[in-house]
């Protein structure tokens, strides 16, 4: 029995099911690199061409990501604080915090 739980355990990692996140990593870091590039772009710095693209490259691409949700988070603390200061209840608040989440 031991060995046929050994052969399920390897297999998971040989098929892949336990790599998953890994290779939900690399897309995350495209993107990055994705969004720092045009933003460098948008600021009119050449590819490769300047000392200051690539300082901007480097402190962009180093920069820490939010928590996942971290803005939505504080959204959420903004538009709550916001609606308990009007006391919004029910259906009034409900609408008042759908507008106030999507803006």
């Amino acid at each position: 029995m031991t060995k046929a739980a050994g052969i399920v355990v390897v297999s998971f990692f040989v098929s892949g099911v336990c790599a998953t996140p890994f290779a939900i990593a690399a897309p995350a870091k495209q993107n990055k690199m994705a969004d720092c590039n045009a933003q460098a772009h948008d600021k009119g710095l050449e590819e490769g061409k300047s000392d200051e693209r690539k300082a901007f490259m480097n402190e962009c691409l180093s920069a820490k990501p939010l928590n996942a949700g971290g803005t939505q988070q504080n959204k959420m603390k903004t538009c709550n604080k916001e609606a308990g200061e009007k006391s919004l209840k029910g259906d009034e608040r409900k609408q008042f915090m759908r507008t106030c989440l999507s803006s």
